[in-house]
C-alpha cells in the first residue's frame, strides 16, 4: 500500500493490540497470533501494533520484526497494519526498516527519546526517519514532540508522511494545525481512554481514534464509536459514566497503567497475554475485581443497546 493510498484508509476506530510474553518474559507470537485474529475478526479500520499499548518501548528489533511480520500474516491485507517507531534517529530508521522488510504498511513515529527539542530539530528528526523508509509515516504529538502548525505544515511537504496522532490534548493547538495543514494528513485521536475526548475531537472533524480497550471488550468499543457517529447522546452517556470514566480512574491510580490495565482486561476477558514488562507494574488483586466490575457494567449497556437496535430495525 503506497503512502497516499494509506493516508486515505486511516479513517475510523483504531485497534492497538498488546504484546503477549511468556512466564519467562519473552514474546509469545502464538498468543499474539491468536489475540490478532480476535481484533481482526470484529474489523477494526487499522492494526497499530508494536506502540505504546504494545510495550514498544521493551522490544528488542528482532523481536519487533517478528511481531510485526505476524501482524501482517494475520491481516492478510484485510487492513492496514502500521508498526510503532521511536528512539533516536538511527534506531527509529532502523526500526521503520525492519517493519518495512517485514510487510507494515506504515510507521507511527513516537517522539525521540528523552531529549526537548527545538522545532527546526523536530523537523529534522522526522525528515531523516521518514526518508529512510518508502512506508506512510504518521508523527506522535504527545510528551517531548509537540507541533506548531508552520512545523506540521513543513512535516505534511513530506510526501511519505501521511499522518498526525494526536496525544497531547491541547485543542487549540490541534484546531490550528487542522486549519493550517488540511486534507494533506490524516488526523487520530491518540489520547490515553481516547474515547473520554472523542467528543471534543469530533468537534474539530476528527473523529478517528485509537480503542486500547478494543484488546479485551472490542463490543463496548464498536458500541461507542457508533454512538459517537450516529450522535446517540444516551448512550454516550451511559458509557462514559458507567464504564470510560470509572475505567480511567483506575488507570491513573499508578504511572503506567495506560498498558497494565489494557492487559489486565484482556487477562480477564480470554486467554491469558501474560504480565507486562518492568518497569511497568500489573493490577493488584483488589483492582482487577474493580475492573472485572467496570468491564460487566459496560458490556451490560452494549447489550441492551443492541437489543433496543434489534427491536427499531
Amino acid at each position: 500500500m503506497n503512502p497516499v493510498e494509506l493516508r486515505d484508509r486511516l479513517r475510523g476506530l483504531f485497534a492497538f493490540p498488546v504484546t503477549p510474553f511468556t512466564d519467562s518474559g519473552e514474546a509469545d507470537l502464538r498468543r499474539y497470533r491468536d489475540h490478532l485474529a480476535f481484533m481482526i475478526a470484529h474489523r477494526p479500520a487499522a492494526l497499530f501494533v508494536c506502540g505504546g499499548t504494545g510495550e514498544f518501548f521493551s522490544l528488542r528489533l528482532a523481536e519487533y520484526r517478528a511481531l510485526v511480520e505476524a501482524a501482517v500474516e494475520e491481516a492478510a491485507g484485510a487492513l492496514p497494519v502500521i508498526a510503532g517507531g521511536g528512539y533516536g534517529v538511527s534506531l527509529a530508521a532502523e526500526f521503520a526498516q525492519a517493519a518495512e522488510e517485514a510487510g507494515a504498511d506504515g510507521i507511527l513515529l513516537m517522539p525521540p527519546y528523552l531529549v526537548q527539542a527545538e522545532q527546526a530539530g523536530l523537523y529534522e528528526h522526522y525528515r531523516r526517519v521518514a526518508a529512510a523508509t518508502r512506508l506512510g509515516v504518521i508523527v506522535y504529538q504527545r510528551d517531548n514532540a509537540i507541533f506548531a502548525p508552520s512545523t506540521a505544515a513543513r512535516l505534511a511537504e513530506i510526501p511519505n508522511l501521511i499522518g498526525f496522532k494526536d496525544g497531547h490534548g491541547d485543542m487549540e493547538r490541534l484546531g490550528r494545525i487542522v486549519h493550517t495543514v488540511g486534507g494533506r494528513l490524516a488526523y487520530m485521536n491518540g489520547m490515553p481512554t481516547a474515547e473520554l475526548s472523542a467528543q471534543a475531537f469530533q468537534g474539530l472533524g476528527v473523529a478517528s481514534y485509537s480503542s486500547a480497550v478494543f484488546n479485551f471488550v472490542p463490543e463496548i468499543s464498536l458500541a461507542f464509536y457508533n454512538a459517537l457517529l450516529n450522535q446517540d447522546s444516551r448512550l454516550l452517556h451511559g458509557l462514559l459514566e458507567n464504564f470510560y470514566r470509572p475505567l480511567a480512574e483506575l488507570r491513573d491510580r499508578r504511572k503506567g497503567y495506560a498498558i497494565s490495565l489494557i492487559k489486565a482486561g484482556v487477562n480477564l476477558a480470554g486467554p491469558s497475554v501474560g504480565a507486562v514488562r518492568p518497569p511497568l507494574l500489573d493490577l493488584t488483586g483488589d483492582e482487577l475485581t474493580e475492573l472485572k466490575s467496570i468491564i460487566e457494567k459496560g458490556r451490560s449497556l452494549a447489550r441492551a443497546d443492541r437489543g433496543s437496535a434489534d427491536l427499531r430495525f
